[in-house]
């Protein structure tokens, strides 16, 4: 008995500390980029770790240094807070439309478009990118944040499977019980379903709005016009380690990367109680 005590102690051991190694591996570049966003040398030093003095001057010209033309982070910060607050709305309402629909309705067709729905998920979205982009600048959308709004929420329904999965969690009979006393399908949704799914609708809402605050790929083609006002951050911290820039704006792309961080990180600290709920009540049915 103590003998299979003592192995199980081992093995235990040995999981935590090859988890402890991975994570330090993984944290590994946040540390060096952390730190170097504080370095008093502007350029790229692959020599040392860390830096040989510390300075917030990085920051400080990041936010408020209006005469530097190739950092505009204010501008972009806030070209990318709202590109996604209207992509996150637009979505989160119709995944969780789409989602109530497909758990609670019965009409024909229904699965095939469910099954339609998950086969268009597997295919990337950047194999789309080209055509996108051609049509949305026949309507006149490219070089417009609305085109990227466009672009982000279009598609959002697809993603219904998680949220129809905790829907169907939600017991039938409050919803025939509404209908009995004469409540409309959209007023079941409204006032039974939404205040029992504040789990998944706050799932819904990160996931929706960390899409355009993350994405770079699109935004990159989409914007294309050359005028740095345009742009979202991350177009414009990539355009800072450009090798005209990257000896003179590294430390500050590194406070970039560190200052785009913390609102998300933020949300996730107040929200993981629900993030995590709305994830595994999702799961819990198809």
């Amino acid at each position: 008995m103590r003998k299979n005590y003592a192995l199980h102690g081992a093995a235990f051991s040995l999981r935590h500390l090859v988890l402890f190694a991975l994570a330090v591996f993984w944290l590994i570049p946040i540390i060096w980029l952390l730190f170097n966003s504080f370095s008093e040398f502007p350029g790229l030093n692959i020599r040392r770790f860390f830096p040989d003095g510390f300075t917030l001057a990085n920051y400080e010209i990041l936010l408020f240094d209006t005469t530097d033309t190739v950092a505009r982070f204010p501008v972009w910060f806030m070209n990318t807070l709202q590109i996604a607050i209207f992509s996150c709305i637009i979505s989160s309402i119709f995944v969780l439309m789409v989602s109530y629909a497909m758990s609670r309705m019965r009409f024909r067709g229904r699965r095939t478009l469910m099954s339609i729905g998950v086969i268009l998920g597997l295919f990337p979205g950047f194999l789309a990118m080209i055509a996108v982009y051609f049509i949305l600048r026949s309507f006149g959308l490219t070089n417009n944040h609305w085109g990227l709004v466009l672009i982000y929420s279009g598609s959002s329904g697809l993603g219904y499977l998680i949220a129809k999965g905790f829907f169907d969690t939600i017991s039938e009979t409050l919803s025939e019980s509404a209908r009995l006393d004469g409540a409309t399908e959209f007023q079941v949704f409204r006032m039974i379903i939404i205040p029992l799914s504040k789990p998944i609708i706050v799932y819904t809402v990160i996931t929706a709005f960390l899409a355009p605050w993350m994405d770079f790929m699109f935004a990159r083609i989409m914007l294309n016009s050359g005028i740095a006002t345009d742009w979202t951050v991350a177009i414009g911290l990539f355009n800072m380690i450009d090798r005209n820039f990257i000896n003179t704006h590294f430390a500050r792309f590194c406070a970039g990367g560190v200052l785009i961080s913390i609102p998300i990180s933020i949300l996730f600290v107040i929200m993981q109680k629900f993030y995590v709920e709305g994830i595994a009540g999702g799961s819990v049915k198809g």
